[in-house]
């Protein structure tokens, strides 16, 4: 490596969340390794192929696979939420039609406000790394963690972190990341296990049930999978004021 191999950078929008704060919101100089691709590069600097959607070098738009050249001005963009793009170099996969999640062991929380809301969410929490990418790509899951070491893997095709440290917030982030307000079902699935939930006959779950749930409630709901029950007790009635501050405030 010479001192000849220095190239600009500047990223864009929350891009900069991934930088040290001494690059952040501002064009800086970059030494680079001869045939670093600008993919390695953007990765060095701490910020995941998964969260970038377009790079321009000297104004042309370029793949993860472009080498770098000497005096290079590089500049990355997030995912763009309203302006098409379509006729660059998009570096971010098509969304996927049928949004499905898996989530490593820091995200439990988040991971049952998902199933609340309906969408396919794998969470377990002993995955290490390794098993949590062969799922995803196996089950074609978006990957959603706050390590940004698993995103940067080649493996990885769809994932994201989210910014906050607060479930309630994390899922407002995930909702509008992935445009999911139109494809929310309530009490859909199972927040314990992810299984589907299906009405039950009360004749068949009564003996398992409480005195006074037995005597005041006549719908039942049962997990296919794990078997839990539920019904539209008090906690319903929490849950769905939980479920209408999440959605209103994603709006």
């Amino acid at each position: 490596m010479t001192a000849q191999n220095i190239v600009r950078f500047r990223f864009y929008e929350e891009l900069n969340d991934f930088l040290p704060l001494r690059f952040r919101k501002r064009t800086f100089t970059y030494v680079f390794k001869p045939h670093q691709t600008v993919k390695d590069a953007v990765e060095a600097l701490g910020v995941p192929h998964t969260e970038v959607d377009l790079i321009l070098i000297n104004g042309t738009s370029v793949g993860f696979g472009h080498r770098l050249h000497d005096g290079d001005l590089v500049s990355v963009y997030p995912v763009f939420e309203t302006l098409d793009i379509s006729p660059l170099v998009r570096l971010r996969p098509k969304p996927l039609r049928n949004p499905r999640f898996i989530l490593d062991v820091h995200l439990g929380k988040l991971a049952r406000y998902l199933r609340m809301l309906g969408f396919d969410t794998y969470y377990q929490n002993n995955l290490d790394d390794n098993e949590i990418i062969r799922i995803a790509k196996n089950q074609n899951r978006i990957i959603l963690t706050r390590d940004t070491g698993i995103l940067k893997n080649g493996n990885v095709t769809h994932g994201y972190m989210p910014h906050s440290q607060i479930p309630e917030e994390q899922i407002r982030e995930v909702i509008e990341r992935f445009h999911l307000r139109d494809q929310i079902k309530p009490f859909y699935r199972c927040t314990l296990c992810n299984g589907l939930i299906e009405k039950v006959d009360k004749r068949e779950i009564e003996h398992l049930l409480e005195p006074n749930t037995r005597r005041y409630y006549q719908d039942f709901y049962r997990c296919r999978q794990c078997k839990q029950i539920y019904w539209e007790g008090s906690h319903y009635d929490r849950m769905n004021e939980l479920i209408e501050k999440l959605i209103g405030a994603s709006k």
